[in-house]
């Protein structure tokens, strides 16, 4: 049916968007702490650039929430019922996180503990969140009475979710490393610069290398996804390359006067690797939502439910779009923001 492809690629276009825009403000929450202890221009750079943009991620997050549970309940409650503990353990620390994200702008004193818990959840969330990936590719699940169980400790227990959730974490250090490279660009700000883009020339071949080792330690129960992988390799190969453009372009003569790099063309093109990247991991995993347990198909809506939340999610996003481009403008683009000392 056409309109289960078009619901699941509207959630694959949601997700992808808030694993970007999660992953570099979660992966910012961790240089700030890191940096913000040794009061470096690093570290007051992260902090300006997180002050704003936290309610934004969280918006996307229950953006993708809502058309999830609304275009495929049956998956949502499914995953929903699997993985309870890490769902209810990510929703705490996001609740954490954000009431400390409030506090830490209006409680002078406390700024540094705050700085602290932000910092950690914001290492803990993008692991757990992508450490449900291998419970959907098969081998984690019993039938118990009729009803799907994890095999949590076998979930724990894991080197393949390990290897996720180390890749999550690497993801967003690096994400969020190059895209405070071209923060600091836009803002003159050369002692930043430099570091975030050293932080970014370590971390992006590692990441790569991890991404790799990730997809080549599967379960054995998941052999029939990594055959669909092979499918396209063509699509992984084109990733590649745009890492390596994006990954050259730390190295190109800086417009700024800087040493060297031109970090948003890096940041450009790695945003179109991981697109290329998830688009083939996603297409791969189809048709299944939860293998062998749940198809597309099978958790899908009915089709008045998806047209009307097809039209709620587009009027929603065109209500939302004008504020983003004024955030945009505001916080990432107006001069005297970012240039303030």
């Amino acid at each position: 049916m056409i309109e289960a492809g078009i619901a699941i690629l509207v959630v694959w276009i949601i997700l992808y968007i808030y694993s970007i825009a999660g992953s570099i403000d979660f992966g910012s929450s961790f240089w700030s702490m890191y940096y913000g202890k040794r009061n470096t221009k690093a570290g007051e750079l992260a902090n300006r650039f997180l002050s704003p943009t936290w309610e934004v991620t969280n918006t996307i997050l229950v953006l993708l929430v809502v058309a999830f549970m609304g275009l495929f309940p049956k998956g949502i409650y499914m995953l929903g019922t699997l993985l309870l503990v890490p769902v209810s353990l990510i929703l705490l620390l996001i609740i954490i996180r954000s009431a400390f994200m409030v506090f830490s702008y209006s409680v002078s004193g406390y700024r540094n503990v705050l700085r602290v818990v932000s910092g950690i959840t914001g290492v803990l969330v993008p692991a757990l969140l992508i450490s449900a990936l291998p419970v959907t590719q098969g081998g984690f699940i019993d039938i118990v009475d009729g009803t799907e169980v994890l095999l949590f400790n076998k979930w724990l227990t894991s080197p393949v979710v390990y290897m996720y959730m180390l890749f999550g974490l690497s993801s967003a250090l690096f994400l969020s490393s190059i895209f405070l490279t071209d923060y600091a660009n836009e803002s003159r700000d050369e002692k930043a610069y430099l570091t975030y883009r050293r932080n970014s020339v370590v971390l992006g071949p590692a990441t790569l290398v991890i991404a790799m080792i990730t997809l080549s330690v599967l379960n054995p129960e998941a052999a029939w996804f990594f055959d669909q992988l092979q499918r396209y390799r063509g699509w992984f190969l084109l990733s590649i390359v745009a890492f390596l453009i994006g990954y050259s372009a730390l190295w190109w003569k800086n417009q700024h006067g800087f040493k060297k790099g031109r970090p948003r063309v890096s940041v450009v093109m790695v945003a179109l690797q991981y697109f290329l990247a998830t688009f083939a991991y996603g297409a791969a995993h189809l048709p299944y939502i939860v293998y062998p347990h749940l198809r597309v198909q099978d958790a899908f809506t009915n089709i008045n439910t998806f047209y009307s939340l097809l039209w709620t999610i587009t009027i929603g996003t065109a209500i939302l779009l004008p504020g983003f481009i004024a955030f945009w403008r505001l916080f990432l683009k107006d001069k005297r923001y970012l240039r303030q000392k």
